[in-house]
């Protein structure tokens, strides 16, 4: 997965830094752990699942690519096929990185490029 190096996408990992996207994994996790709906399309143990989020957010937005080389293409809508993700599952997973970016204070314009880009890829991964 390549992002276009001239984007604001490709830049955020540069102005935000690592740690901000540690932070805002392990702030939707916490919203995870506890959303009734969420929680059981997820393993019992979340750090997997949390590590390769993280992975996949950092080469997402500008940031080294050790998810695909770890993992190959992203394939996210393959991936995610196999648990049924109908408009409730998407609004909760959405809710919960909306709320995470707000907890970690993401700023501006990067809160609301982000916001863009979860908004899309939340539609992205409906199959039901």
């Amino acid at each position: 997965m390549e992002s276009p190096p001239f984007t604001i996408e490709a830049q955020a990992y540069d102005a935000l830094g690592d740690q901000l996207f540690r932070d805002l994994v392990a702030a939707f996790y916490r919203r995870v752990a506890a959303d009734p709906l969420l929680k059981p399309m997820f393993p019992e143990d979340l750090e997997e699942s949390r590590e390769r989020q993280y992975l996949f957010l950092i080469q997402y937005f500008g940031g080294p690519r050790t998810y695909s080389d770890r993992y190959g293409h992203p394939r996210l809508r393959m991936r995610h096929f196999p648990f049924p993700i109908g408009l409730p599952e998407r609004n909760a997973w959405l809710k919960g990185m909306l709320e995470a970016i707000n907890e970690v204070a993401v700023p501006e314009p990067w809160a609301e490029m982000m916001r863009q880009y979860f908004e899309r890829a939340s539609i992205a991964m409906m199959n039901r």
